[in-house]
Order: C-alpha cells, then sequence, then structure tokens
C-alpha cells in the first residue's frame, strides 16, 4: 500500500512539475520577469558568426529596397525559448548592440514543443522569413507595431495579425533551461525590450526591417 501512495504521490509531483514548467505564465515567468533587463551582453560565441551573416544579407536587401540600413532585427527560432534569440545589429558599426527574450507561436496547441512554422491564416504559428515593422497602435497588450511579410513564408502576415508586441509573461533575461510562454504566432517580447525596440523604431525615416530565422 506504502509503495502504491508513493508511486501516485510520484506522478503527481511530475504532473505538478510539467504544469509549471509548460503553463503560459511559466515559473520562470514568475521567478525572473522583475528583475531589470539586461539586454547588452556578449552574444554566444557559438550563435554570433549565424546572426551576423543573416544580419548582415538583411542589411543588403534594406539597401536595394529603400529600407533602414542602419539597424536590423534577427530573430532565431532555433535557439531556446528560454535563451535571448531577438538580436538587435547596429549596421554603422556592424555589430550586435543588444538581444533579449522572444515567444514564438504555439500553433494553436496548448503547448509547442517541437519547432514548427506556418503561415496559415488562424493557424497560431510563427512564420518564417522577412517583415518590414510598420505603424505603431495601441492594441489588446498596449503598444504594438504592424508586421508586414515580404516573403511567401510570411506574407499573410498582416491579415494573420501577426503584430511586434510585449507581454508581462516575457521575462526581463535569460531562464534557461526554463521554457518561456509563447504566443499565437507573434514575436513576443517583455516590455522593457519593446521600450528599448520602440526607441529605434520610432526614431527611423525609413521602416526598419526583421527577420525571423530558423538557423
Amino acid at each position: 500500500m506504502k509503495k502504491v501512495m508513493l508511486i501516485i504521490v510520484g506522478f503527481l509531483l511530475a504532473g505538478l512539475l510539467i504544469f509549471i514548467a509548460f503553463n503560459y505564465r511559466s515559473t520562470a515567468n514568475y521567478l525572473f520577469r522583475n528583475k531589470a533587463i539586461n539586454s547588452q551582453k556578449p552574444v554566444d560565441p557559438s550563435e554570433l558568426p549565424r546572426i551576423m551573416a543573416k544580419a548582415k544579407q538583411l542589411v543588403a536587401y534594406a539597401r536595394k529596397n529603400g529600407y533602414d540600413t542602419t539597424v536590423v532585427f534577427v530573430l532565431n527560432m532555433r535557439i531556446a525559448s528560454g535563451k535571448d534569440r531577438f538580436f538587435i545589429y547596429d549596421a554603422i558599426h556592424q555589430k550586435v548592440v543588444q538581444q533579449a527574450l522572444v515567444a514564438h507561436g504555439r500553433c494553436n496547441e496548448t503547448v509547442q514543443v517541437s519547432r514548427r512554422y506556418s503561415n496559415v491564416v488562424g493557424g497560431g504559428c510563427t512564420a518564417l522569413g522577412k517583415y518590414k515593422i510598420g505603424l505603431a497602435y495601441q492594441g489588446t497588450f498596449g503598444l504594438a507595431y504592424k508586421l508586414h511579410g515580404l516573403e511567401a513564408s510570411n506574407n499573410n502576415a498582416f491579415e494573420r495579425f501577426v503584430v511586434l508586441h510585449a507581454h508581462e509573461c516575457v521575462p526581463n533575461n535569460e531562464v534557461d533551461p526554463y521554457p518561456i510562454c509563447q504566443s499565437d504566432g507573434c514575436p513576443t517580447v517583455s516590455p522593457a525590450f519593446l521600450k528599448i525596440l520602440a526607441n529605434i523604431i520610432d526614431g527611423k525615416t525609413k521602416p526598419v526591417l526583421l527577420e525571423i530565422i530558423d538557423a
């Protein structure tokens, strides 16, 4: 009888831990979301070459197509959600100047465990590709920026209401190995990081580009 009780308790504890780890407002969010953001830190050396290469390609695309060429944003969804994967690239000084967490789409699942992407309207997934950051507006989650998909892989972004916005469930700093919350397809950052992004976006006379990759 005692052995059976221990097994039951074990299952209950395991279930509780899974719920805490993957609930929309995960344990990591509660523990770390109130810490001051530290976005100015060195990029993981194993990730830096990929980010730099993609950022330079994006700047070249911006130059060719009339977008802002001083800064671009690169989001690498191959990186675990509890690690920084939203990178701000300063094209003038040719370096990543800031980085932070960003949520990915849950594809209408309670929790999207595997990496999955889709451009389908109503699909709730992240869509890979280049985006033009459009006009700012006040939405359900406060300040947000319209996103316009520039490729076949994400050209339904506007119709899907995919926008750049903040949510308090996204912590200010890395929480790996914990996951962070997931979105309905929007690249979602912490409120503190959105303020940093807003200062950059609003200070430009031409649209800033953002690219979501898996590399």
